[in-house]
């Protein structure tokens, strides 16, 4: 299907990245606000845990899932409070993990959004697998953001208001 000339996966598909780097960029723009103790503050759910278990996520969907990487994801891990690093190696790894995502998604035809792939939970379709990545990441750069908001007292500037 056709919209203004731009068949509906690629506008998808486009979507897809320009959501994943824009919500990378927030929780990237909040780990850089935090100091080392604000990031992995509390014993579970710290921003640090929450930007592991986004890169674990990426990683086994979109890497492993559709880009056929293989899958390394210790989902426990990402909670473990012996998982602690330092901002700069955190950020490097969300990084590396959107930006391996977002070729995997730049070089994807259209044509295998609806390809069958097996995924933790079973098989799914690829759109749906897209679908499923970029809103958890939207769910935890919000708490995220929320977090941060919290911690520095500060209002991030994400969002320009109207006038």
């Amino acid at each position: 299907m056709k919209h203004n000339g731009v068949m509906t996966g690629e506008l998808f598909l486009g979507h897809s990245v320009n959501k994943l780097t824009e919500m990378s960029g927030y929780v990237e723009a909040c780990v850089s606000r935090l100091d080392g103790e604000q990031v992995w503050k509390g014993p579970q759910n710290s921003v640090g845990n929450l930007v592991l278990h986004l890169c674990g996520n990426v990683r086994q969907w979109i890497g492993s899932s559709i880009g056929g990487l293989v899958d390394v994801r210790q989902r426990e891990r990402e909670f473990a409070a012996s998982s602690r690093m330092g901002a700069e190696e955190l950020l490097s790894l969300l990084a590396s993990t959107v930006g391996e995502a977002v070729t995997i998604l730049r070089n994807l035809a259209p044509e295998r959004l609806t390809e069958r792939v097996s995924t933790q939970d079973g098989d799914r379709y690829v759109l749906e697998v897209i679908y499923q990545v970029v809103g958890h990441f939207q769910q935890h750069a919000g708490q995220i953001i929320y977090a941060t908001k919290m911690m520095t007292g500060e209002d991030l500037k994400f969002y320009k208001k109207s006038s």
